[in-house]
């Protein structure tokens, strides 16, 4: 009886931690040195450990998933949680490329303007209904820059020039420019600088700092062309399900801190990386009003509206009225 009874007093300890089950996500990102980005998705695992007593252990891995891929590895269940890129998905989903529109969308407080009057609700839906994705938070990468070999400080300097772009608008606006337009990973990027496969590339200040692209392609500017693009970190339903309502709830307490971080740090991860650039001899150029003007004309800016929103029909939405509603959103709507 005694064994009997001291062996029941066991099982009773015991169950609270049988009961107490831990949840282990995996979670894919892409490589982004520098970046906010990184800085913020490196932060998941311990902001989530926190927030849940370690109940819940995600490990972050940048070598599981192809970029391009990061939605789709969430839909199919090959990973738990991924950070993806909106500008991926833009050819399939025009929406997703709104921000990518030249002259629409200049800065993150426009981004977070439009993102928090309808946007970031409308990508929402369609991260669920198109790549069965639920949407744990939004953050944007940090100001596009133009790296270049050669200055392009004047829109005749783009003529012949073959550029690294990332999404279907700025390519439509180089192409119209006479320049050549190449899609290219970011991991192939140095090695087709030095062998003079491309002669520069729009991409994040901070990434382009931190790989050293001015080493080669020594002229960094600012022409503004889709200076914004934004990702999102994503849950997949089943694996999000799994856990429990109230933990789940303390997930997403800590996806809305980052969140909140993403936007409220985003200036200053733009300025650490420019800082670093300067001090290492960089100089930044930024496209005067009157060059901004000569390439926001229609002849240059007009492909890459024509494209959008003739994907918006095949889509099946009313392209022109949805960049409406955005001007609408920055009081832009008197614009053309």
């Amino acid at each position: 009886m005694l064994a009997a009874g001291a062996f029941s007093a066991l099982a009773a300890l015991a169950l609270p931690q049988a009961m107490a089950q831990n949840y282990d996500l995996t979670m894919a990102v892409i490589t982004s040195p520098g970046d906010g980005y990184s800085i913020l998705t490196a932060s998941v695992p311990e902001r989530v450990a926190k927030a849940t007593g370690g109940k819940v252990k995600v490990t972050v891995s940048d070598s599981l998933v192809p970029p391009a891929q990061m939605a789709t590895a969430v839909r199919e269940g090959r990973v738990d949680l991924s950070a993806a890129l909106h500008t991926y998905l833009a050819a399939d989903e025009p929406r997703m490329g709104i921000f990518n529109l030249p002259g629409l969308i200049n800065d993150i407080g426009e981004y977070k303007k439009v993102c928090d009057a309808f946007w970031c609700e409308d990508t929402r839906k369609i991260w669920k209904d198109k790549w069965g994705a639920i949407v744990l938070a939004e953050g944007a990468w940090c100001t596009q820059q133009l790296f270049s070999k050669d200055p392009i400080h004047k829109v005749e300097d783009f003529k012949g020039k073959r550029l690294r772009v990332h999404n279907p608008q700025t390519a439509e606006v180089v192409n119209a420019l006479g320049g050549k337009p190449v899609a290219m990973p970011t991991t192939e990027i140095f090695p087709a600088l030095e062998r003079g496969v491309i002669d520069g590339l729009f991409i994040s200040t901070c990434v382009g700092g931190a790989l050293e692209f001015w080493r080669i392609a020594k002229n960094v500017q600012n022409w503004s062309l889709g200076p914004v693009n934004g990702w999102a970190i994503l849950a997949n339903p089943e694996s999000w399900e799994k856990i429990p309502a109230d933990v789940r709830q303390q997930v997403q307490g800590a996806m809305d801190q980052l969140q909140k971080e993403a936007f409220g740090n985003y200036d200053q991860f733009v300025a650490n990386a420019r800082a670093d650039m300067e001090k290492r001899g960089v100089t930044f150029w930024v496209a005067p009003e009157e060059e901004r003007a000569k390439i926001m004309q229609k002849q240059y800016v007009g492909p890459a509206y024509d494209a959008w929103n003739k994907r918006a029909s095949q889509v099946g939405f009313d392209g022109p009225a949805y960049i409406q509603k955005v001007r609408k959103v920055l009081g832009k709507d008197q614009a053309g």
